[in-house]
Parts: structure tokens; sequence; C-alpha cells
């Protein structure tokens, strides 16, 4: 019998708002939490290439797929929200009379 093994190491990355929610949609699709396809992909192609076990996903490929696919959207996405983001930065400068970075409650009552 084989004991599992603990859960304890966590690992974090960005990636676009988009990506994660097709990455999100497609693993409720599917049935699992980003968690276990995350995992699952990790195993089959990393700890076990040619892993004997029942694949977790029926469809591994197509989740492989999918987020290739939300992070070459959000490649295409990423210098749109940039334009936006600097928008918003001169619309911030406007509003922050000082120039601190903060905005304060009576620099924000003042616009």
């Amino acid at each position: 019998m084989t004991r599992k093994l603990k859960k304890t190491e966590t690992v974090e990355f960005r990636l676009p708002y988009e990506t994660k929610q097709a990455l999100s949609q497609h693993c409720k699709d599917q049935g699992v939490s980003v968690s276990e396809a995350i995992r699952y992909l990790i195993e089959r192609d990393i700890l076990n290439p040619v892993s004997a076990r029942k694949p977790l996903l029926t469809h591994g490929r197509s989740l492989l797929a999918a987020i290739v696919a939300g992070l070459a959207l959000g490649a295409v996405a990423a210098p749109s929200l940039a334009q936006q983001r600097a928008g918003t930065t001169a619309q911030f400068e406007r509003l922050d009379h000082n120039a601190d970075g903060v905005l304060s409650l009576s620099e924000f009552s003042a616009r």
C-alpha cells in the first residue's frame, strides 16, 4: 500500500486575468480544480512522462492546449491592457495634487 505524499509546497506565478479565467472555466468544464489539473500535468509530463496510471483527465491534451491558447490570448491582450493603464495613471496623477503617490480623502473629494 503506497502512502499519498503530503502537499506542503506551493508555487505562485502570474497570469493575465483572461488566461486565468479561461483556465478556470476549462477546469470547471472538466470537473477538476485548477490545482488538480496543474498537479496532473506536472505528474504526467515531468515526474512520470510514460505513466501507466489512469489519467485524471480524459482530455489532458485539450487542457494543455487551452492553457497554451490562454497564454497566447494574454500575450495578445497585454499591450491593450497596458494602454488602458497608462490612461488610468494620468487620471491618478491629476488627482494626486501633492504627488506623494497616495490619494487622500481631500484630494479625492476635490475632484
